[in-house]
């Protein structure tokens, strides 16, 4: 029989810090302190850098009382006694999805981000956020970070790099004509890992100022959404990727749109219900598919992917100062200023 695994004790122990969270419309310092052990499949990182996305800034508008930030880069500073993944003084990353139950069929098929169980940003622990010092793990959804992804760039991935690359693996196969629809935070990155995994990038935007950018990060034909019949041949999967929904009365004919192609809806649901045309979606076979972000296998395999193509975001770096660097941030979020990803520098 194995002995049973005890708490690790911690160097650091009662070391204090903060975590950042909405109250009355204001970024607020909590403090926190190191707890003196680990519980044996945990992993305490001191954050050097952590991106902070459009989600962080819903939640801060509608008042979550999470811990914000959740695209954290860092270094392994103690582990829990069970921990074999990850060594003290690792460069690593977390992002949206914290933990799982490890032991239902999702989980056992690698879908562990649809597990009942799941601890995601700001519904399970929400203690734990990158917009700080430091930040407690579990093993599984802590991931080495590749030598040549610099903190800065690897940081935005943890999120918006491990939600387009799922949407992606799971839907397009190479040769397919993907359409993107915005060159944004999750857009940019999209056609990055679409042109890398062997497709045709067709950008959908509503400005003409984006389409040099848009054919440097990989696509090969841009169409503006007023002008979608000079689209050269439709495409077969459409990623949603931008702040607003289109017209799917437009985009869902067969001349845009493939008939069994399929819809990918990536920004959280708060643009309003979908309202689709029943007719073309039913005569035209269209598939619409939720995808949230990757669980730990494909998250893996993501960072891998950015690190061997030379996938990178485009960030602006911002020495954190305290919540009034945030809260700038996310007044630039909110106009549209932010070009593509915001990033933390931690002191």
């Amino acid at each position: 029989m194995s002995s049973p695994q005890k708490e690790t004790p911690t160097a650091l122990s009662g070391k204090e810090f903060n975590t950042y969270r909405s109250s009355n419309n204001k970024l607020t310092a909590i403090p926190s302190t190191i707890p003196s052990t680990l519980l044996p499949d945990q992993i305490l990182i001191r954050i050097t850098h952590s991106g902070v996305c459009y989600t962080d800034y819903e939640y801060f508008k509608h008042g979550s009382p999470a811990a914000l930030g959740h695209e954290g880069v860092g270094i392994v500073e103690a582990i829990g006694s069970s921990v074999r993944s990850v060594s003290i003084g690792d460069r690593v990353g977390t992002g949206f999805l914290r933990d799982s139950c490890m032991d239902c069929r999702y989980c056992l098929t690698g879908k562990d981000i649809w597990c009942h169980d799941r601890d995601v940003f700001g519904v399970g622990d929400t203690d734990q956020g990158s917009f700080s010092g430091y930040y407690i793990g579990n093993e599984g959804y802590v991931f080495r970070i590749p030598e040549r992804l610099a903190s800065a760039d690897a940081a935005p991935l943890q999120c918006a790099g491990a939600t387009v690359y799922s949407a992606l693996a799971d839907n397009v196969r190479p040769g397919d004509r993907v359409g993107i629809l915005g060159v944004g935070g999750l857009g940019h990155l999209a056609i990055q890992f679409a042109e890398k995994m062997g497709n045709q990038v067709v950008v959908f935007s509503t400005s003409r100022d984006k389409e040099t950018e848009a054919s440097e990060f990989g696509a090969s034909e841009f169409v503006l959404l007023g002008e979608l019949e000079k689209l050269s041949k439709p495409v077969d999967v459409l990623i949603i990727a931008g702040a607003r929904y289109p017209d799917w009365e437009k985009v869902l004919v067969k001349e845009i749109v493939a008939r069994l192609g399929t819809i990918i809806p990536l920004p959280a649901p708060t643009m309003g219900p979908y309202v689709l045309p029943a007719s073309q979606v039913f005569w035209e076979g269209y598939k619409l598919h939720s995808s949230l972000t990757a669980s730990r296998a494909q998250h893996v395999e993501m960072l891998e992917f950015a690190a061997r193509h030379e996938i990178k975001p485009a960030v602006q770096l911002y020495e954190f100062k305290g919540p009034e660097t945030v809260e700038d941030i996310f007044e630039k979020l909110d106009k549209n200023q932010v070009r593509y990803r915001a990033v933390l520098v931690m002191p």
